[in-house]
């Protein structure tokens, strides 16, 4: 599959590295370093980080939903803003867009002003989520890439694919190469979740899960070499 356009998922915990929270500037500056043959490539890139190295809202049963996502969101925004400066200092251009006002720390997300930027060779960051509670950062990936007509959704996360158990507990677990969409969606496999699933199985968007603590993965997944789990729209 040629991709001209790709809509990139980083997981907010890949990016805090041996630490598990916060920022590791080392593994962030991997990262941008890695988008950066990308970028080179002349593909253009939209991107969405997760929070979970800052906030998990859905693992705070002791507060109010809405308010703990809308910390959840903020979260974005902070792994946003340090992701887009470090990949600035990577030679790339980047903005960064939410659904709602911040200051100047970002601009309205309106998407044929994304499209316009990606186009004119820049990185776009989508924080902020959805800007509604009860949607998680997938679902935020799936309709930006949905919005923007990305060719595929690369979702790169701290382990290399879809397994049939949790390999961290199964040493037997089986990794699948390929999978249906209409699969993660029928059997509930919680890969991402439900909503987002269906959103990008009923526009027929395509997705890649893979490993980043591999070396060049995101090059790798971009140019078609066999890594994680390709996830057919079908």
């Amino acid at each position: 599959m040629k991709l001209d356009r790709i809509l990139l998922k980083l997981s907010g915990e890949a990016l805090a590295g041996d630490a598990h929270h916060g920022f590791s500037e080392d593994e962030v500056k991997r990262v941008a370093g890695e988008v950066k043959k990308v970028f080179d490539k002349g593909i253009q890139i939209g991107i969405v980080i997760g929070g979970g190295n800052f906030w998990r809202g859905r693992s705070s049963n002791d507060m109010d939903r809405v308010k703990a996502d809308q910390i959840g969101m903020l979260a974005t925004v902070m792994n946003c803003i340090y992701a887009a400066d470090c990949f600035r200092r990577e030679g790339m251009k980047c903005r960064i867009m939410t659904p709602y006002a911040i200051g100047d720390v970002s601009e309205i997300y309106v998407r044929d002003k994304a499209i316009e930027a990606m186009e004119n060779g820049e990185i776009v960051f989508f924080a902020g989520g959805t800007g509604h509670p009860y949607f998680s950062t997938d679902m935020a990936a799936v309709l930006r890439a949905v919005e923007t007509k990305c060719d595929a959704i690369l979702s790169a996360k701290a382990i290399d694919g879809v397994y049939d158990s949790d390999p961290k507990l199964n040493p037997n677990a089986k990794k699948y190469d390929e999978m249906k969409m209409s699969d993660i969606v029928d059997q509930k496999l919680g890969v991402i979740d439900l909503a987002s699933a269906v959103l990008a199985m009923e526009n027929k968007l395509p997705m890649l899960l893979f490993g980043l603590n591999e070396e060049n993965s995101i090059m790798k997944a971009v140019s078609g070499e066999k890594i994680g789990t390709i996830v057919t729209a079908d």
